[in-house]
């Protein structure tokens, strides 16, 4: 079992996720394959590592054991790629395809440090998701960093972070909005087709909240920035005038004061930004590294 680490990398992330079915999404695989190899594990050791309860996992003695075994083993792992990097050859740069708001707001935050551990050029196209997935599948890019999850037999998806939607204004708003709140703002809104405005019409329907075809809207507008740009600048003696958009694009001015947010009452609007690239390259040594770098930068 040492000989296959892929094997152990599957029992740490069932750990660390208290969950098979989320295990399977961050690892990339099938569920039934998470199972098939937790039990590999388990006729192997010939003992049971984990309970599996309705609230999650829960490690067995023996099952703590290995988990402490199998994080050593990992350290030495990471390590040894780390050192197998240094000696391939690295002239070709990096691509990322990204949707804008990562590739905007987001990876440049720490572009730097992933070319510093990558130790390669790292290059950025940024687009929608449809067009990030089209060209990674064309080969056109090396990995793909998207909101949206676009199924393909071709692609491996890893779950990488969350993404809050938020509601904001340059005027203050309540905390925790209610249904006359959102009724009495001047809204700029995502054009139809966005995935954004359709998660923003699952959030208001799960609070029972009023359609936001029923809302005054001003405007329709498809780039984030000009969005952003459009609320900073309205007037500010006026009804507040208010639109969604990701926190990560807005995160300094929110610092700043510039901008302010709500939310729906009680009602986070959440997603999951995912880390995507090409089955063919499942076991390519620079794709296994960033990846690993990226999935990283998530948990801190």
């Amino acid at each position: 079992m040492l000989s296959d680490f892929s094997k152990l990398e599957t029992f740490l992330t069932v750990v660390r996720e208290k969950s098979f079915s989320k295990a399977s999404s961050k690892l990339g695989i099938s569920q039934p394959a998470v199972t098939q190899q937790m039990k590999y594990i388990e006729d192997y050791l010939d003992v049971q590592v984990v309970d599996r309860k309705k609230n999650g996992i829960k490690l067995t003695k023996e099952g703590q054991m290995l988990f402490n075994i199998a994080q050593k083993i990992e350290k030495c792992v990471s390590n040894a790629e780390k050192e197998l990097l240094k000696i391939m050859n690295k002239d070709v740069t990096f691509v990322f395809g990204a949707s804008f708001i990562i590739g905007n707001y987001i990876l440049p935050r720490f572009l730097n440090n992933l070319k510093e551990n990558i130790n390669n050029e790292v290059s950025i196209n940024v687009s929608v998701s449809h067009e990030a997935i089209d060209d990674l599948l064309a080969k056109k890019i090396d990995m793909a960093l998207v909101e949206n999850y676009i199924p393909n037999d071709d692609l491996v998806y890893r779950e990488w972070m969350d993404d809050e939607i938020v509601i904001f204004s340059n005027q203050k708003l309540p905390a925790k909005a209610k249904a006359e709140d959102l009724l009495s703002f001047k809204w700029v809104c995502r054009n139809p087709e966005s995935q954004t405005r359709l998660l923003f019409k699952e959030s208001l329907d799960k609070a029972n909240y009023p359609d936001c075809d029923t809302f005054n809207v001003t405007s329709e507008v498809t780039s984030s920035t000009t969005i952003v740009q459009t609320v900073l600048h309205s007037n500010k003696n006026e009804t507040p005038t208010v639109s969604i958009v990701s926190r990560n694009a807005i995160d300094s001015l929110l610092k700043a004061g510039a901008l302010f947010e709500s939310r729906i009452g009680n009602h986070k609007m959440m997603r999951k930004l995912y880390i995507v690239y090409r089955k063919d390259r499942k076991h390519d040594a620079f794709i296994d590294n960033v990846v690993d770098y990226l999935l990283k930068l998530a948990k801190n």
